[in-house]
Parts: structure tokens; sequence; C-alpha cells
């Protein structure tokens, strides 16, 4: 693949997808719906040598071109992107059988915004063959910390983010939800009547940074833990809500289980609380939990998900964010705070869980220390920090 001038928000992914592609046969660019993953494949299609062959699964006509995929995949060479993947999962074992070929004559780009089926089925029939990469919103450190208000306010959806104003903005994230509701869900096989799951997301919205509690939401909504769970799975998978685990260690002491619930995207959250701009979410009472939910998905973009809790005990301690990769643990709290100071929960988690250091997250400009372990860290500093 030759070099391309890639814009400077999607130039990490960038790099990290055409590396991929350099060693796996069958890339997977999942992500949310709108947070830029065709932008990217059209980018990295650009820059490919050789011939590119491009699907898209919601277009009549492409769909029409792979009614045969037997027939018409084999004959392929170069880069075949195929977006929106989920719609025909039949296509993965195919998959399976094409990359297994010497030599290979292609490299598959597919695209995907449901996780849920397209890590099972690829578990099933590409298994040691694939490589998945997450495409969320715009972060911190793309749009280059510079605006950090503006990415909490509008979130990281490259279309709400860029908008040319805060109220065409806030109108194309109710657009957002709207669709995802009346035709993202349905077009991914999953019938749930818009307007409950609507109530369902609202309510939900209201447990951002809190214990998940299916039972309580349940009672409110009028419907069964079964019915919550289905929904919860349904966002989960669709890259919209986060559940944070809690951390399990043999301390001695009792320790929450349920897990905690996020919003990922800050400006979805704020859009399902009508909050329109930045008076409106000073003043509302979910501010701190805004705040918490934003910073932690910033921290996330940079460590990744996978080795990231929580930690509570029933006795009031607790830690917003531990990351632990098996060789480090850092701590993480997430303060909306101009001057934010160390607490007795700091203090125990750092002795507990025996973190190397912890960083306060808070919306100031310096970074200073509040023990010798303990910083209080900017928003816009947290990279060089970790």
């Amino acid at each position: 693949m030759g070099a391309l001038k890639i814009p400077f928000s999607r130039a990490r992914h960038f790099q990290a997808v055409r590396s991929s592609l350099r060693n796996f046969p069958v890339v997977a660019l999942v992500g949310p719906r709108q947070s830029g993953k065709t932008t990217l494949a059209k980018e990295l299609a650009a820059a490919a040598k050789g011939k590119t062959h491009w699907y898209d699964l919601e277009n009549p006509v492409d769909a029409a071109g792979l009614a045969e995929p037997a027939l018409t995949l084999p004959g392929l060479g170069g880069l075949v992107v195929i977006d929106e993947i989920q719609r025909s999962p039949e296509l993965f074992p195919l998959l399976r059988v094409l990359s297994d070929r010497k030599p290979l004559p292609a490299r598959y780009l597919v695209l995907g915004s449901a996780s849920g089926e397209l890590f099972r089925q690829s578990s099933e029939s590409l298994a040691g063959r694939i490589r998945f990469h997450e495409l969320p919103g715009f972060s911190l450190q793309e749009i280059g910390g510079v605006d950090w208000e503006r990415l909490w306010r509008r979130g990281g959806f490259p279309k709400s983010y860029l908008a040319g104003g805060e109220l065409s903005s806030f109108q194309w994230r109710e657009s957002f939800i709207e669709t995802f509701l009346e035709r993202d869900i349905p077009n991914l096989g999953l019938r749930l009547p818009a307007p409950q799951m609507r109530r369902f997301w609202i309510m939900a919205a209201h447990y951002h940074g809190q214990l998940w509690n299916s039972s309580e939401i349940g009672r409110s909504l009028g419907m069964s833990d079964k019915t919550m769970l289905h929904h919860l799975q349904v966002l989960e998978q669709t890259f919209m809500v986060r559940l944070l685990p809690p951390w399990h260690e043999n301390l001695g002491k009792r320790l929450v289980k349920a897990p905690k619930f996020y919003l990922r995207d800050s400006g979805l959250f704020h859009a399902l609380l009508g909050l329109r701009d930045k008076q409106a979410i000073m003043r509302h009472p979910k501010l701190g939990a805004s705040w918490e939910g934003f910073a932690l998905e910033e921290v996330l973009k940079i460590c990744g998900s996978r080795n990231a809790y929580f930690w509570a005990t029933h006795g009031g301690a607790e830690l917003d964010l531990l990351v632990n990769d098996g060789n480090t643990r850092l701590g993480f709290e997430f303060k909306f705070s101009p001057a934010p100071a160390v607490t007795k929960s700091m203090h125990v988690a750092m002795r507990d869980l025996k973190l190397q250091r912890l960083a306060v997250v808070y919306p100031g400009e310096k970074k200073f220390p509040l023990t010798e372990k303990i910083d209080a860290v900017p928003l816009a500093s947290l990279g060089d920090w970790i």
C-alpha cells in the first residue's frame, strides 16, 4: 500500500488497520454507526496497491453483486471491502476458505456496526485468520486536545463534533437516535418496538455512571428482567453503552459485584437528557456523571478496555477505573472540580490494589502532585501521564 496523507483525526487508526491487512487475510473494522468506518475504508482503498473491489451490503446493487458469493469472491484479487457484513453472516465460512489459499490473491476488509454477531461468526469460522479493530468516534488525542469542551458537549461522532453550531449538532444527535431506533436496529434483524426501546434508553441514561440494576429499571418501565437484559445487550453490541466490570480480588473485603453502566458517547448522553448546550449541562444533576463517563472513555481509547475495571467495597471505598495489564496497575478518579483533593478512598485503593500510580482527572490546565504517587491530571494531558 502506498503513502497517502490522512486527515489528522484518523491517522492512528489508518496505520493500525493497514498494518493488520499486511499480517491477516481478514480485518474487521467495527464500531458504531456514523463513526467514520466507511470513510476510513475509502482512505485505505485509495492507498492500496492493485485493484480494489467494494461491496456495500446496504446498497441493493452491491448486494445483488454478491448474490452468489461463492462464484464472485474467489475470482477477486487485491483488496476486497465488504461494508455492513453483519447483514450477510453466511459470508464468514466462505471467507475462511478464501483466506487459506496459498498464495493469497486478496485481502478482505469487512466493516460492521454490530459486534455481537461479528464476533460469534468470526470465532466459529475465522479463528486465527481475522484481526478486529474498533473505530470509535473522535478522541481527545485525535483532535489535538485543544477543544475538549466541544468534544465533551457534542460527543465524538464526526458529524456531531464538526457541526456548524450547537443547535445543528444537537439536532444531528436527535436524528441519529431516531434513525438508530427506527431503522438501524431492525436492519440488524432485531425486532424491538422503537418507542419501547427509546423509553428504555432514556431511563438507562439516568443510570449513567451507576451500578446497573435490571430489576429496578424494569419495575419503572413495567418490563421483565429478561426484556431489560435483551435491550441492554442490543445497545452494548451496537457500541452504544459500556458495562464496566468490577475488579474482584481476595482482599478480605466484601466487594461490589454488579457492573457500572455508561453511555459511551457523551454527546448522545446529553441528547437523551435534553441538554442542548454547556449551560444546561453545567446545571444538571448528572454533571459529575457526564464528566466521569467522558473522561473514562478517553482513558480507554488510550489503554484499551480489555483490562479495565472499577472497584468498590460495601464499606464505601471505591475507584472509578482500574487498568491492570498484569505488569502495571494504574488507578483513575474523575472529578469535575477546579481543585481536586485526595480522599480516603484514594488512599485505600492505593494500598489495597497496590497501585503504581493514581490520576485524578479534572478539567483544569496544570498537572500537579497530590501525594508522592497521586497526581491531579488535566484531561488534555492524559496521554502524557499514561
